[in-house]
C-alpha cells in the first residue's frame, strides 16, 4: 500500500464565485484523495492527502483544468502532517482579510443553461433568471466578501426543496451558485404602463413587453447592470421618438440582435460586415457593445447612427435579453436607461420617476442591482479589439503593478467618462465606467462605487491620486478627504496608463492626443508628445497652440475652433454662417479665450471647416463624423516641424487651412488628407524627437487615438521609420484609463 501523504494549497486569483471549489472536489473525488477545501479570506485553501502519484495530478488539474471563468494564479504548496480524514469536504467559508479577493464581474448566461431554458423539459424553462456556478451576475450582486449568498441581494430569496439540493450537492453544477433561483423560488418580471393594470408573472410581462415593442413604444427593461431603454431599430418613428425624448438628437444607439444560426451571427452578419476579431468579440463571454461596420440597405432605419459608417451591436447577454431578442426577431435599439452622461439607473422606481417622460412602459423584475455596470464597448483598430469603455462583463478589471505599493492609494480619475482606481501592494482594481462627473447622480454613484470597492477588498487608502486641475470635481472631492493628495497631470496619467497596462520598463515617447486636459503651464493641453518613464515625464513635442473663443462653448461648437484657427493664420472663412464680429473682438483681447495645443479642438475645427458638424450634440461629434467619411490616403500636406526656445518640437497645421477650405475638392478628399498629415505629423515628430534622444519605442494614448483611421496610418508610418509601437489592449485610452494611469504614475514618482 502507498504511503499516505499531505499537502496544504493557497490559490489565489480569480477562484471565487466561478465554481472553483465543486471543481476541487470532484477533481479530489475521481483521484481518491482525501482532506477539504474552503474560501477564506478572497483565496482558496485546499487540504489533500493520498497518494503521491494522485496528489501531483491534483497538483496539476487545478490549474490546467480550471473551470472556464476562473484565472488561478500559481498556487502555494506546503507538505504538512495527514490528518487521516475519511473523505473530501467542503467547508464552509471563512471570513477575515480580503485583500486577497478578486471579485468576478458578471457573466453572460452559458451553454448550458441556455439550453435548459430552451427545453420545454425542464423546470427552467423560459425563466429569465436561470444561472449557474458558470454565469449570471456577481459584481452587481455583491453585498460583502466571503462571497456566500447572505452575502449577495440573493439573501431574501429563500432557495424551494429542489434548489436547496442543487445548491448543497457538490457534484452539481449549481452546488453554491449564489444567485441560483427557479421559478418557484426566485426574482420575477413584472410589466408596467400607465392607465393599464400592472402585469406580475414572467410569461404575462415578457408578453406585454414585447406587444409594446411591436407597437413601437419605448420600454425601459431592468438587465443585469441597470435599466436598457428599448425600442424597435427599424421603427424611424420609434427612434426618433427615443431621441427627442432622451435630447440625444445624434450620438449613435446601441443595438441588440437576436441569437441566430449555427455561430449565433446570422442576423448580426445582414446588419453588418464583421471581421473576424469583431466576430469573436462579439460572441465572447464578455457580450460588449462592439462598434462594425454597417451594411447599407439595412433592416435599422438610418436614425439609429445617423451620417456614421458604424453601428454598436451586441448579443444578448443574460436570459431576459435572450428572451426579449429571441421573441422580437428583429434588431431593438438598446441604450441605457439614463440621463445623458450619468450613470445607468438600476431601481424601479428612480427609472420611473427620473425616466417618466421618455419610456412609455416598463419591465421590472424583482432582483436588486447593488451597483450600476454599463454595458463595456470595444472597437476593432489595427487588428485588435481594443477596449472604447470598461462595464459589465469586464470590470472591476484587475491589473498586476510592476511594484509594490508601500501604502494604497485611491485613483479618482478624470471628469468624463470617469472610473477609479484602487492600487493596493502589488494590484489595480479599476472600476466600470462611472459617467461623467458633475450632476447629483454622478457624484452618487462615483461615492457609492469607490466606498463598495473600499469595503469589497478590505483596503483603505492613505492617499488619494486625482486629476491636477483644480477645477474637476473628482479634485475637489479628493481634497475633502483629510487624505494626502497626489495630483497627477492629465497627460502624465494617459501615458503611464499605457507604459503600466504593458509593464514596460525605460525610456519611450508617447503621444497623448485628446481633447482637453490641465498641462504643466496651466494651459490646455491635448496634442503632446511626452518622453520619459511613469513619475518622470517631460513634454518634447505639441501642436502650434490656438485660441478657444468662448472657453468650453468651443468643444460644442466647432465653428468657433475653425474661426479662430483661421484669424491665427489670418484667413477669412467666408461659409462660415455666423455673425462673428463681436467673437473677433473677444478673440483679439484674448478674453475667455484660453490657448489650447488639443487636437481634439483641431478635429473639430477641420470638421467645421469641411463643412460636416458646426455644433456638436455628443463628445467626439465632429471627430466621428470627420473620420466617417474619410479613408486612408497616400497624400498627405507637410506640417512644418520646428523645435521653440523650450526644445519643444511644434507642428504647425496652418498648412492645411488652405485645403481645408477648397470646395472645390470633396468633403470625403479634404478628411482623407486631414487624417494622413496628421499621421505624418507624428511620424515626423517621432523621427526628431527619436534621434535627437535616441528612442526607439513609441507610445499613442488618449481619446483621439480611438480615431482607427487616424491611429492606423500612424501605426504604419511609424513601424515603416522603425519605431517598436504600443496602443492600448486592456484599458480605453481615453479617460476611461486614467484612473489605472494615476496608481502607475503616482506609485512610481
Amino acid at each position: 500500500m502507498s504511503e499516505i501523504l499531505a499537502i496544504h494549497i493557497v490559490i489565489t486569483g480569480r477562484v471565487q464565485g466561478v465554481g472553483f471549489r465543486p471543481f476541487v472536489s470532484r477533481f479530489a473525488h475521481e483521484l481518491g484523495l482525501a482532506g477539504w477545501v474552503r474560501n477564506c479570506s478572497g483565496q482558496v485553501e485546499i487540504h489533500a492527502e493520498g497518494s503521491g502519484d494522485a496528489l501531483t495530478a491534483f497538483k496539476l488539474a487545478l490549474i490546467d483544468h480550471a473551470p472556464p471563468l476562473a484565472q488561478p494564479e500559481c498556487p502555494l504548496i506546503f507538505p504538512v502532517e495527514p490528518c487521516g480524514y475519511p473523505g473530501f469536504t467542503i467547508e464552509p467559508s471563512e471570513d477575515g482579510d480580503h485583500t486577497d479577493a478578486h471579485i468576478p464581474p458578471d457573466y453572460f448566461v452559458c451553454n448550458d443553461c441556455l439550453a435548459e431554458m430552451q427545453n420545454p423539459a425542464e423546470r427552467r424553462h423560459r425563466y429569465p433568471f436561470i444561472n449557474c456556478t458558470q454565469c449570471g451576475p456577481r459584481y452587481t450582486l455583491i453585498d460583502r466578501l466571503p462571497y456566500d449568498r447572505p452575502n449577495t441581494a440573493m439573501v431574501d430569496f429563500t432557495l424551494c426543496p429542489e434548489c436547496q439540493s442543487e445548491y448543497s450537492n457538490p457534484l452539481d453544477r449549481r452546488y453554491h451558485a449564489q444567485p441560483l433561483a427557479c421559478p418557484r423560488c426566485g426574482p420575477s418580471l413584472s410589466f408596467r404602463r400607465s392607465s393599464y393594470p400592472d402585469l406580475c408573472g414572467d410569461e404575462v410581462a415578457l408578453a406585454a413587453c414585447l406587444a409594446a415593442l411591436h407597437e413601437g413604444l419605448i420600454v425601459a427593461v431592468k438587465g443585469v447592470g441597470g435599466y436598457h431603454l428599448l425600442c424597435d431599430a427599424a421603427q424611424a418613428d420609434s427612434v426618433r421618438r427615443l431621441r427627442e425624448r432622451k435630447h440625444r438628437p445624434n450620438k449613435p444607439l446601441a443595438v441588440l440582435v437576436p441569437w441566430r444560426g449555427k455561430d449565433g451571427l446570422e442576423l448580426a452578419d445582414q446588419l453588418a460586415e464583421l471581421e473576424e476579431p469583431e466576430k469573436h468579440g462579439l460572441c465572447s463571454p464578455l457580450r460588449p457593445i462592439v462598434l462594425v461596420k454597417k451594411r447599407a440597405n439595412t433592416l435599422l432605419t438610418e436614425s439609429v447612427a445617423p451620417d456614421l459608417n458604424e453601428i454598436g451591436l451586441m448579443l444578448p447577454y443574460s436570459p431576459l435579453h435572450h428572451l426579449l431578442a429571441d421573441g422580437f426577431g428583429k434588431p431593438l435599439v438598446a441604450t441605457s436607461a439614463n440621463l445623458s452622461g450619468e450613470p445607468v439607473l438600476t431601481d424601479g422606481g428612480e427609472v420611473e420617476t427620473r425616466l417618466s417622460q421618455v419610456a412609455d412602459a416598463y419591465l421590472h423584475h424583482n432582483r436588486p442591482i447593488r451597483r450600476p455596470a454599463d454595458d463595456s464597448v470595444y472597437r476593432l483598430v489595427a487588428g485588435k479589439s481594443r477596449p472604447i469603455r470598461l462595464g459589465r462583463g469586464l470590470a472591476p478589471m484587475e491589473r498586476k503593478l510592476p511594484f509594490w505599493l508601500e501604502q494604497p492609494v485611491l485613483a479618482v480619475g478624470a471628469d468624463l467618462k470617469n472610473t477609479v482606481a484602487l492600487g493596493f501592494r502589488d494590484r489595480v482594481v479599476v472600476s466600470p465606467h462611472i459617467g461623467d462627473l458633475g450632476s447629483l447622480r454622478s457624484s452618487q454613484v462615483f461615492e457609492q462605487v469607490v466606498a463598495d470597492l473600499q469595503r469589497l477588498y478590505g483596503v483603505s487608502p492613505q492617499a488619494i491620486v486625482c486629476d491636477a486641475h483644480p477645477g474637476y470635481h473628482s479634485s475637489r472631492w479628493a481634497k475633502q478627504q483629510g487624505l494626502p493628495v497626489i495630483p497627477v497631470f492629465h497627460h502624465h496619467a494617459h501615458a503611464s496608463a499605457l507604459v503600466g497596462e504593458h509593464g514596460l520598463a525605460g525610456q519611450m515617447l508617447v503621444f497623448t492626443w485628446d481633447g482637453t486636459g490641465y498641462g504643466e503651464d496651466g494651459g490646455v493641453w491635448g496634442g503632446e508628445a511626452l518622453l520619459g518613464e511613469p513619475g518622470h515625464w517631460r513634454r518634447v513635442g505639441a501642436l502650434r497652440p490656438f485660441y478657444l473663443p468662448g472657453g468650453d462653448k468651443a468643444s460644442r461648437e466647432p465653428w468657433r475652433c475653425a474661426l479662430s484657427v483661421c484669424w491665427e493664420q489670418g484667413i477669412d472663412w467666408p461659409d462660415c454662417g455666423q455673425d462673428a464680429s463681436l467673437l473677433r473682438q473677444v478673440w483679439e483681447r484674448r478674453i475667455n479665450c484660453p490657448a489650447t495645443s488639443s487636437a481634439g479642438r483641431l478635429f473639430d475645427a477641420a470638421a467645421a471647416l469641411i463643412g460636416v458638424v458646426q455644433h456638436s450634440t455628443y463628445e467626439g461629434h465632429a471627430a466621428m463624423r470627420l473620420e466617417a467619411i474619410g479613408s486612408p490616403s497616400s497624400e498627405s500636406i507637410a506640417l512644418p516641424l520646428a523645435q521653440n526656445s523650450a526644445g519643444v518640437f511644434v507642428s504647425d497645421w496652418g498648412a492645411l487651412l488652405p485645403f481645408l477650405l477648397d470646395t472645390k475638392l470633396s468633403p470625403a478628399e479634404r478628411s482623407s488628407v486631414f487624417h494622413a498629415s496628421l499621421a505624418a505629423a507624428i511620424t515626423d515628430q517621432a523621427k526628431a524627437i527619436g534621434g535627437q534622444h535616441g528612442i526607439t519605442r513609441v507610445g499613442l494614448s488618449g481619446g483621439v487615438f480611438q480615431n482607427r483611421l487616424l491611429t492606423e496610418q500612424a501605426l504604419s508610418a511609424l513601424e515603416q521609420a522603425g519605431f517598436e509601437v504600443f496602443l492600448h489592449e486592456a484599458v480605453p485610452s481615453g479617460d476611461g484609463g486614467i484612473s489605472l494611469g494615476q496608481v502607475i504614475e503616482a506609485g512610481s514618482q
